[in-house]
């Protein structure tokens, strides 16, 4: 290292200098331009380099001509992106425009010639305008001329251009580039495929996934509300159990889900997408605003209980005037408020997380309830011989109905009458919006202990071991003899006119109404039954769920011969021949029962056979209610319960009541016991 002496007579060392680069042309820049036209076409001397890479780009200063680099740098674009500088076709040796034949033999996606093209960065590319404005209009023209020539050269060209600007990069710029590519190679794969294909990717996440996705961005939050994405998470969850995750959530009407579900396949395929349909969830209205009037039995009570979710009305007629349809559209909501809504009671469910009303006013135990939400009322029955109709939300008592002259130990009502069944042997039919008596049945020979109707069909349950059926259509009867002790409990199936009854005799017996025939009796309680309880035929058993218990069994009345044990042979016609033609469907496949052994059972009715035995009451279990996500139990032990019926698991016990629980009810939100206390609780989740 030399020295030099400064002003001052002091020595000071001489700075190290790198050899001084040769003057950078053009054509070190793009070598495919044409650099035949003399030293003109240079570009300035760059200034000698520090140590610092950063004190190089400082001093560099390009003062190429505007005239000149043009002529350059035009063959090269030319040749390479004719479409914008010569739209006809290319250049040929002698400098003429040639044409330029079109491309047919590859489908877009596969063009050899067409070049990458990907959507410009709004802030980047702002960023970008401002530093290059802040250059001398000599380096702003510079630096253009290099970005058409690396946009105009194909890619192989690019990559050759890549490599040597990549061997002079200092680690600085290295790093520099490292950060900017990152982010720069990640694909929002959802926002670049079409929108049914992303609506189809976003169906097989969970909850909590399709909640983060909507994070994201606007995009993907508008891709993960939609209704497509929901409609089918309220299909997979509502009122079932889903087998990927094995959550399931209340009561949704499937009349209404199955409505709709035409326009959100259309949608999910990109038709229809920008017609109007009810792929946002109408409100259970009708057409004039006010609510629709409801249908009679369970219908009703499920209607009603799902007042927050969506109606299936579509109004698709265009209208006879020239009135803008949109006034007669449903005022509507999306499906993912549906099932935050479903979500919410679900999850109250599971923890146990409800409110409490008791409603007091009757004199001696209460043996028979039933609610309906859409009406918000609640009947109760009791061995004071009377009915009284409560209002669900205040709690207050609306009347009470007098005319049996004993203990009424069952009902059940619709939207125009309440049937009562009494300890004085009678059946009375009554007005409940008024109190009102509309008739009186007799038949039976001892006290009432069980009904149930469906449509025009009533069937009663005896203490003198008998049933009768009704028929209000043709004012006809038939009774039913096989039980050998009371009858506690009886439920129609209309569609395939079958009738299940529960006895004191320790078993349950499947009935043809058209026979009025026993088909099967099934045998396996200890105890006295009291209740049976058809499931819905939506509710289904994993093969793995299906272990037969083999303390009980079943007889099948239509063959002498001992049923056979289950095997991988299919069984034909396990309910007998009358059930093989089309216009005949099946009964219930599985049923519910519970007996004063203290268990309850879940049944196969096709297989004969008991899938499983709930454990868990220590006294005789009294009552029972059950839809396809849980099974609710009362029982002399004081105590209530929630089941899991695909599983048999005790989810909550609740308490509360100071003796045995006689009768329960079961909404999709709602839960409801009455006992020999006189008191009825109402659970609201």
């Amino acid at each position: 290292m030399s020295l030099q002496v400064d002003d001052h007579g002091g020595q000071r060392p001489l700075k190290r200098r790198r050899v001084t680069q040769p003057e950078t042309t053009l054509a070190d820049i793009a070598p495919f331009t044409d650099t035949s036209s003399g030293p003109e076409s240079t570009l300035e001397t760059v200034a000698t380099s520090e140590t610092d890479c950063q004190d190089d780009h400082d001093n560099i200063t390009l003062s190429a001509s505007s005239k000149h680099a043009g002529q350059t740098v035009a063959p090269f674009l030319v040749k390479h992106i004719p479409e914008q500088y010569a739209p006809g076709g290319g250049v040929d040796a002698s400098g003429n425009i040639k044409m330029k034949e079109p491309n047919t033999k590859y489908c877009y996606r596969h063009r050899p010639d067409l070049k990458c093209r990907r959507q410009a960065n709004e802030p980047s590319m702002d960023q970008l305008q401002h530093e290059l404005e802040d250059l001398s209009q000599g380096d702003q023209q510079a630096i253009a001329h290099v970005w058409s020539l690396f946009s105009a050269a194909p890619a192989k060209q690019r990559n050759l251009m890549l490599q040597g600007i990549l061997t002079q990069c200092c680690f600085p710029q290295l790093s520099y580039l490292s950060t900017n590519v990152r982010d720069l190679i990640r694909i929002d794969f959802l926002t670049a495929l079409p929108p049914e294909i992303s609506y189809k990717v976003l169906c097989f996440l969970d909850t909590t996934s399709l909640c983060k996705a909507a994070q994201v961005s606007q995009r993907w939050r508008s891709l993960a509300d939609d209704d497509v994405v929901w409609h089918k998470m309220c299909e997979q969850h509502i009122d079932r159990k889903c087998t990927k995750c094995g959550w399931g959530l209340p009561l949704l009407e499937r009349k209404r889900l199955r409505a709709s579900k035409r326009q959100i396949q259309l949608r999910a395929t990109g038709r229809g997408i920008n017609e109007w349909s009810p792929n946002i969830t109408p409100y259970p209205e009708a057409e004039n605003g006010h609510l629709a009037a409801a249908s009679s039995g369970d219908e009703s009570v499920r209607q009603a209980s799902n007042a927050l979710v969506p109606s299936a009305k579509d109004r698709t007629t265009p209208s006879i005037t020239d009135v803008d349809d949109s006034y007669f559209r449903p005022r509507t909501r999306p499906w993912k408020d549906v099932y935050k809504d479903r979500f919410r009671v679900g999850t109250n469910w599971k923890h146990g997380r409800c409110s409490i009303k008791v409603f007091k006013g009757h004199t001696n135990g209460v043996m028979c309830l039933q609610m309906c939400e859409a009406e918000r009322i609640l009947a109760t029955g009791s061995y004071d011989s009377t009915i009284k109709i409560w209002n669900i939300d205040t709690g207050e008592e609306i009347r009470t109905i007098r005319g049996h002259t004993s203990g009424i130990r069952c009902l059940q009502f619709d939207a125009t009458k309440l049937i009562s069944g009494g300890l004085d042997r009678t059946v009375k039919v009554w007005n409940w919006r008024t109190g009102e008596l509309l008739s009186t049945y007799t038949g039976h020979s001892n006290g009432i202990v069980g009904l149930h109707f469906d449509g025009s069909i009533l069937a009663t349950g005896s203490m003198d071991h008998t049933i009768i059926i009704w028929n209000f259509e043709n004012n006809s009867r038939h009774t039913l003899r096989g039980h050998t002790d009371w009858v506690n409990a009886v439920r129609i199936d209309s569609a395939s006119r079958t009738l299940f009854s529960a006895s004191d005799d320790c078993t349950v017996k499947l009935w043809d109404l058209d026979t009025n025939t026993v088909l099967k009796t099934f045998e396996g309680h200890v105890g006295q039954v009291q209740q049976v309880i058809p499931l819905p035929h939506e509710f289904d058993l994993d093969d793995s769920l299906h272990e037969e218990d083999t303390s009980s069994n079943t007889s099948n009345h239509n063959f002498e011969a001992p049923l056979p044990q289950p095997t991988a042979t299919p069984i034909t016609d396990p309910y007998g021949p009358g059930f093989t033609t089309c216009d005949r469907p099946t009964p219930p496949r599985y049923i519910l029962t519970s007996a004063l052994d203290s268990t309850i059972r879940l049944w196969d009715t096709y297989r004969n056979i008991c899938v499983r035995t709930f454990f868990g009451h220590v006294e005789g279990v009294w009552a029972l209610a059950a839809d396809t996500l849980r099974v609710v139990s009362g029982a002399e032990d004081r105590m209530v319960k929630v089941w899991d019926p695909r599983t048999g698991k005790c989810e909550r016990t609740f308490g509360g009541h100071a003796g045995p629980v006689t009768c329960v009810g079961l909404s999709d939100a709602r839960m409801c016991t009455g006992g020999e206390d006189c008191e009825v609780r109402l659970y609201n989740f």
